[in-house]
């Protein structure tokens, strides 16, 4: 299927492994420049050889807050615009209430919070100029259903939920739409991270018997960017394997 966003530009978060970089190489794929940013500038360079010459790399710490702002700036030098934004982040610890201190939750709302502030703040109003955007943030689905050893992500996600909803009320008739999409378990160095390299036990919570792939979640990202969904803004959308019981 055409995506109808060849030519077009994007500004993706933590997007030198995982998740991130498989939507920057779907999105490469449909014919978008793209600007991809990290911390480590080994993983990045790396990252940037994969995708190849239609990404970008930028340096960033998008849990701080300058950043974040800088790395949209930055990637406004090299594209002329962004007409496409993905926040997105690595997770922070695993723990739950008992095992996690107050002073945890500071630097995990800065990374799966604020960071989609910023990046929205520094990127959505020239969209809303040009009178077309597309914002789709990767969340998580725990913020459907709360995973008790994330008690971290659980929360911060649930807010950036709660502030791109409002968001794409807001800024929907100046033809910027706002969505978030909710991957479950992955095969991502996170999920294998936290089941200490044990996909096959993740595999197991899943109705479909596998962990997801990143390239076919990168593909479902990027038609949430296509011209196609011009009509689908505020939603919160699970890609998680059937793992969610509920019907809301």
């Amino acid at each position: 299927m055409d995506l109808g966003i060849e030519g077009k530009t994007a500004a993706i978060g933590g997007s030198t492994s995982g998740l991130g970089l498989a939507t920057a190489r779907a999105l490469i794929a449909a014919g978008v420049r793209v600007a991809i940013c990290g911390r480590d500038p080994e993983r990045l360079d790396k990252a940037t050889q994969d995708l190849g010459p239609n990404a970008y790399p930028i340096q960033a710490d998008l849990s701080e807050t300058v950043q974040a702002v800088g790395f949209i700036e930055e990637a406004q030098g090299i594209l002329g615009s962004i007409d496409i934004l993905v926040p997105n982040a690595g997770g922070p610890p695993p723990g739950d209430f008992a095992s996690t201190a107050i002073e945890a939750y500071d630097p995990a709302l800065q990374l799966n919070l604020l960071s989609v502030v910023a990046l929205c703040k520094a990127a959505v109003p020239a969209m809303q100029s040009r009178g077309w955007g597309r914002v789709l943030a990767i969340t998580s689905s725990s913020v459907r259903q709360p995973i008790n050893q994330l008690i971290l992500s659980n929360t911060a996600r649930a807010g950036a939920t709660g502030f791109l909803k409002t968001l794409a009320t807001q800024v929907a008739p100046d033809g910027v739409t706002v969505n978030s999409i909710q991957p479950g378990l992955h095969a991502t160095p996170r999920l294998e991270s936290l089941y200490g390299g044990n996909l096959e036990a993740a595999a197991k919570l899943a109705p479909t018997g596998t962990v997801g792939d990143p390239e076919d979640f990168g593909r479902i990202a990027a038609f949430l960017c296509s011209v196609h969904t011009r009509f689908l803004t505020g939603a919160a959308i699970p890609v998680e394997g059937g793992v969610y019981p509920g019907l809301l």
